[in-house]
């Protein structure tokens, strides 16, 4: 009798210990939860200073964009604009395409350009107006915009980030989207040094670009 109450002492002892550590395991990802949370909120009316202010809404995704020793720009997609630019360029970032990419292409007081990957999708229609397409947004500092080659309708994976306001750029160029934080990111990437092809002598590494859908669905291809 006694070794049996021992057994169901030791038994009971045993669930109630798995039982604390699980619900501290719950406890750390709730809070895990809500730290994420409370990095996803913006508060755009910090924002208003930014000449494309008038695009941003709470309904947009914004991808967050990792570079390694440089830091983390993040960049509030504008579907309700440009529908089909957002969703080729949101199926490249839920893919990984753009992990252990670069910018490849810098030239300071214009823009930083990456995205190139071995592997595209066929090319997209050219979101923007010389090309047919009513798309008002500027190229204002920290607009991000799709590359492309001389043909409207060849853009792929490749993106810019403009460094500097370049009104040369409108209506020629798809723009879809803006940063909403890591200025001081995009600055210190657009000094790099660079070779006379514009590429940097030392490569900056796109760790990685994560999205925050923020509840929007994009068009499946």
């Amino acid at each position: 009798m006694k070794k049996t109450f021992k057994i169901l002492l030791i038994t009971l002892f045993v669930l109630l210990i798995t039982a604390c550590k699980k619900e501290e395991f719950d406890n750390d990802e709730l809070e895990e939860a809500i730290d994420n949370g409370k990095q996803e909120e913006i508060d755009y009316s910090e924002l208003k200073n930014l000449e494309y202010y008038e695009y941003l809404d709470e309904s947009n995704p914004i991808v967050k964009i990792e570079v390694k020793d440089f830091g983390v720009m993040e960049v509030e997609l504008f579907p309700n604009l440009v529908k089909t630019t957002v969703d080729n360029f949101l199926r490249y970032v839920e893919e990984d395409a753009f992990n252990n990419n670069s910018f490849h292409r810098i030239i300071e007081d214009f823009m930083i350009q990456g995205g190139a990957v071995e592997n595209t999708y066929p090319p997209i229609i050219g979101e923007f107006s010389s090309n047919g397409v009513n798309n008002d947004l500027k190229h204002y500092k920290g607009v991000i915009s799709m590359a492309r080659t001389i043909i409207p309708n060849s853009a792929t994976s490749q993106f810019f980030i403009v460094h500097k306001d370049s009104p040369h750029l409108n209506g020629s160029y798809a723009s879809f989207g803006g940063l909403i934080s890591g200025f001081d990111v995009l600055d210190k990437i657009a000094e790099v040094k660079t070779n006379y092809n514009d590429a940097p002598l030392e490569e900056v590494v796109i760790t990685k670009i994560t999205v925050n859908l923020r509840g929007y669905s994009r068009n499946e291809w």
